[in-house]
């Protein structure tokens, strides 16, 4: 005989009606644990539990801790040399920042419309770190024709534009506790790839809304990327709407949703109202990851530029690549 047989037997009608609303509350109570519809954008809190499954973590360790580095003694540590990587390669959609295609190999020629590739090389050496280019994955392929970069800056690319040789070097570089900087539309590459999403931050492109001025808040100025920016600065940009949202990383800033109009973006996001991240940092995998969904406008990598911000844009870049490549302290 069931349990719920010999109660109802000792409790009577009366009883039963008892036990069957509090069955019935119990089954209420337990529905309200599973996720329900977003009918808008929801809460800071609620937007940090809405992805919190058993894949957060992408199966790696993952977030703020220092623990999650591999402090490894490797060559490129100690050689006293700060190289960096810029890969600009594209799967499809191209920025007018990054000019036209570049030709196969390491460093290809770059002209006056490269204006992305120019600004980092640029800031290379106003900032004592040496950089490599390059569009051709075949320069990826292998785990030690990366090992020797502190740091790779992947730099808008677009969709899938790793192969399986390229993918793998990646995983391998940053288990080796290299670091990684994924600047604006790198959010909307290789979507198919969880290890990559989580290396964002868990987090992809999702849509935005027109390009348009707004401003920029610091909140976090411990990192070596912030702590030389100004509470607030202008800027403009397309204020990019990111699904899941991203989890497990340290905010360092975010654009003042009351600066930038309406939310809605082309494909109907309806925005980050109030909490609406631009970049951030992480450890993930063994390595160090630093993002930011800035930089469309071209004249934000431009030489003496007169759009606002400008400055601000590029010590926080500059500031980015440093701490990834471990010439800084990183995400703090």
């Amino acid at each position: 005989m069931s349990l719920r047989t010999m109660l109802g037997k000792s409790l009577g009608g009366a009883g039963q009606v008892v036990l069957g609303l509090a069955i019935l509350a119990a089954l209420l109570a337990g529905l309200h644990l599973a996720p329900t519809a977003r009918s808008g954008p929801p809460s800071a809190p609620d937007r940090q539990n809405t992805y919190q499954d058993k894949l957060a973590d992408y199966g790696v360790c993952r977030g703020t801790d220092p623990a999650c580095y591999n402090d490894w003694d490797l060559p490129r540590a100690d050689d006293g040399v700060v190289r960096v990587l810029v890969l600009t390669a594209t799967g499809s959609s191209r920025h007018a920042h990054l000019g036209p295609l570049l030709p196969a190999g390491l460093n290809p020629p770059l002209t006056s419309a490269h204006v992305a590739q120019n600004a980092v090389v640029r800031w290379g050496q106003e900032h004592g770190f040496d950089v490599d280019w390059t569009e051709d994955v075949r320069q990826l392929d292998a785990p030690a024709k990366l090992a020797p970069y502190d740091a790779v800056v992947f730099l808008s690319n677009s969709r899938t534009m790793l192969d399986d040789a390229s993918q793998t070097a990646l995983l391998q570089y940053v288990r080796s506790g290299g670091g990684f900087v994924a600047v604006h539309n790198t959010l909307g590459a290789m979507y198919h790839w969880p290890w990559f999403q989580g290396l964002l931050g868990g987090t992809h492109f999702y849509d935005h809304g027109p390009h348009r001025d707004g401003q920029v808040v610091t909140v976090d100025r411990r990192d070596a990327s912030t702590r030389d920016l100004p509470r607030r600065w202008d800027f403009r940009d397309e204020w990019y709407h990111l699904e899941p949202f991203p989890t497990g990383v340290r905010f360092l800033a975010e654009v003042d949703t009351g600066t930038i109009g309406d939310h809605t973006g082309f494909n109907g996001h309806p925005g980050h109202e109030d909490d609406h991240p631009v970049s951030w940092c992480q450890y993930y995998d063994g390595g160090r990851a630093w993002i930011t969904t800035l930089g469309h406008d071209p004249a934000a990598w431009t030489e003496d530029s007169a759009l606002a911000g400008a400055g601000s844009f590029e010590a926080h870049v500059v500031g980015g690549i440093l701490g990834a490549a471990g010439a800084r302290p990183f995400c703090r």
